[in-house]
């Protein structure tokens, strides 16, 4: 019978409490859920275990045991000091053979190490039990027989125990002699100690004071000064990624941010223009780059590298000035519009020309100050690699900027075409734009394609993309010219993080296996790797932080009638630079870590010479390098989590 639900209830007719039968929920339901899951749960790990190939048979295999207790007190006793070592000589006398009457010899002196032998003479050839007392705990020595004719003839060794006393037995070699010969077991003696270390000759003279050289005894081993030069350099390596990283990734998150991107639109007509103009100004720039480097070239004595730098950026303000005026009294004819067009190019020019002396200026300097600052010589090539790098970034630079200036002018130009043309004239302009827009775009994949599989055929590179692109450019402005704008800030979006996303799914390690055969086996190419991965996810980071900014300062902002830079500057940048610097802390600490993983494929620091010596199985190096990298990432998580606590 079904469990009952008993509750007293008020009667319609005597009002008299009555009783409500009602079933209660059955539960076995739930409790078939229940025993499913666990039995999956054990499928799964059943299968998990075969998978990882879990096997607690090798666990304790007396072998393995052997070799994980022989390493980890390898790693218990890390190689930070090198201490000397004395020999020390303890002799026994023993007669071989035993002359008529037996052999006693002189009593040792038993108030320091001593040995003895048992019996103190013996047929030659015979074993012979050797004891010694008052000797090292746990050190390691040989036996050997020191014959009348002056010949060494090693017999064995020992190990002494805790109390520093042995006992062992060694067989004679067949040197029989009537006089009496010497046992002696020699062993290495540890000089000096962490609190009272002592001076030890090493038997050298130095060639300038005639003096014989000495050594402190305990002292630095090799492998704490070459683990001290790797773990600087880990972690400079370290701050150069980071700060590269940081620096290309705080404008990039922005363009990875969907509440900034979602609103940006643009017409058809000004879309295809801007990817016109863009591949125009970056070929442009190119071309103006090449020139101004032309100039920059007969200027490079320092005559002209003075007179250069003084002379042009003033000439620059004063041209940009002239051409950007901050208002006009009369709306400017064609003829000055034209004339302000080719100041700024002029300007553009001078300004590409300028950093390019600047450039030469600091490889000048640095190779005036290489060898004159001693100890800081490093500061003059510090100069020459700012210079070159300089120079290899001027025209980077300039592409980008003159690209986007003429993406901004095309984008302007399309929506006054849009403004003040009719539409039976702007639609056929659509289509012819949009079709040259996408047979560019497409023709330029084309070449990168090429360029990755080497193909040479311009049917297949060039003619055949960009009949597919001007057909898919005309189709697309076909349908979207209904439209007043079209939303590209998404597209933007999108393409950013899938950018990002899979820059991030590729590990650094992997990444400096391509950067060590660019740039050679070394923290470069671990600096470059680290660079790019922290980039990647910085930006990241980054824009999903600009995603949860608060809206109101935006939406007041724009109500003055701010553009979306001033937007960034004023609204956005203020709530996201505490939190940039925590992240931008925390990656350098993460760099810090990964640094010691690249460093095993060759990308430098500290990781490079724990690899050694792992495969050398010199785990007790290897234990001073685990030390270094614990001690950094200890002392990093404490500076960053002050800083944080100051700044954040």
């Amino acid at each position: 019978m079904a469990d009952l639900d008993t509750r007293p209830q008020a009667s319609d007719l005597a009002g008299e409490p009555t009783t409500e039968v009602k079933p209660r929920k059955r539960r076995w339901p739930r409790f078939i859920a229940i025993i499913l899951a666990i039995g999956i749960a054990f499928v799964v790990y059943a299968y998990a275990f075969e998978t990882t190939d879990v096997d607690l048979d090798e666990i304790q295999s007396e072998d393995r045991q052997t070799q994980l207790v022989r390493i980890l007190r390898a790693l218990a006793r890390p190689e930070l000091l090198t201490y000397e070592r004395v020999d020390t000589n303890l002799d026994a006398q023993v007669m071989m053979p035993c002359p008529a009457g037996g052999f006693t010899p002189q009593a040792p002196d038993t108030s320091g190490p001593y040995i003895v032998t048992d019996p103190t003479c013996v047929e030659p050839g015979a074993p012979l039990d050797i004891s010694g007392a008052n000797l090292a705990a746990n050190s390691r020595g040989d036996i050997f027989l020191l014959t009348p004719s002056g010949a060494r003839v090693r017999l064995g060794d020992f190990s002494t125990d805790a109390d520093g006393s042995f006992r062992t037995t060694i067989n004679t070699r067949e040197r029989p002699s009537d006089e009496p010969q010497t046992i002696r077991a020699v062993t290495a003696v540890q000089v000096g100690s962490i609190f009272n270390p002592e001076q030890v000759p090493t038997g050298e003279v130095d060639p300038e004071t005639g003096e014989e050289v000495t050594v402190s005894s305990p002292r630095l081993s090799q492998t704490s000064l070459d683990t001290w030069d790797k773990i600087i350099e880990t972690v400079f390596l370290a701050l150069i990624a980071t700060t590269v990283g940081t620096l290309i990734a705080v404008p990039l998150s922005f363009f990875a941010a969907r509440n900034l991107m979602k609103e940006i639109s643009v017409t058809t007509t000004g879309l295809t223009l801007a990817i016109l103009g863009g591949v125009v100004g970056v070929a442009l720039g190119l071309v103006l780059a090449r020139f101004a480097r032309a100039i920059s070239e007969t200027m490079d004595d320092n005559l002209g590298l003075v007179v250069g730098l003084l002379v042009l950026p003033v000439a620059i303000v004063w041209a940009v000035r002239w051409a950007l005026p901050a208002e006009d009294l009369e709306p400017p004819s064609r003829q000055t519009r034209a004339l302000r067009g080719l100041v700024l190019l002029a300007a553009s020019v001078g300004g590409i020309i300028t950093l390019y002396l600047a450039a030469a200026l600091l490889g000048t300097v640095g190779e005036w100050l290489e060898g004159r600052l001693g100890p800081f010589d490093f500061l003059g090539i510090f100069l020459v690699s700012v210079g070159d790098i300089l120079a290899l970034l001027v025209v980077a630079v300039a592409t980008l900027i003159i690209g986007g200036v003429f993406m901004f002018l095309g984008s302007r130009l399309g929506s006054a075409l849009r403004a003040h043309l009719p539409s039976g004239l702007v639609r056929p302009l659509n289509l012819v734009f949009a079709a040259a827009a996408g047979a560019t775009v497409s023709v330029l994949l084309a070449q990168l394609v090429a360029w990755l599989y080497e193909i040479t055929s311009p049917q297949t590179t060039i003619w055949i993309p960009a009949l597919v692109g001007a057909a898919l450019g005309a189709l697309g402005a076909a349908l979207i010219y209904r439209r007043e704008s079209a939303g590209i800030g998404l597209t933007g979006y999108y393409m950013a993080r899938t950018t990002f996303n899979g820059i991030r799914a590729i590990e650094p390690l992997v990444m400096v296996i391509v950067f060590v055969v660019w740039v050679g086996i070394g923290p470069f190419a671990g600096a470059l790797a680290l660079a790019l991965h922290t980039t990647a996810a910085l930006a990241k980071l980054y824009s999903e932080q600009v995603e949860s900014i608060q809206t109101g300062p935006i939406e007041a902002i724009k109500a003055t009638g701010a553009t979306r830079l001033q937007t960034i500057v004023y609204a956005v940048a203020p709530q996201i630079v505490p939190p940039y610097i925590s992240f931008t802390m925390y990656r350098w600490d993460i760099n810090v870590r990964m640094s010691t993983i690249i460093g095993f494929a060759g990308g430098g620091g500290i990781g490079f010479l724990l690899q050694q010596n792992i495969n050398l199985l010199n785990y007790r190096a290897a234990a001073v390098q685990m030390i270094a990298i614990a001690i950094v990432v200890a002392t990093m998580d404490y500076i960053s989590s002050r800083l944080r606590e100051r700044f954040v």
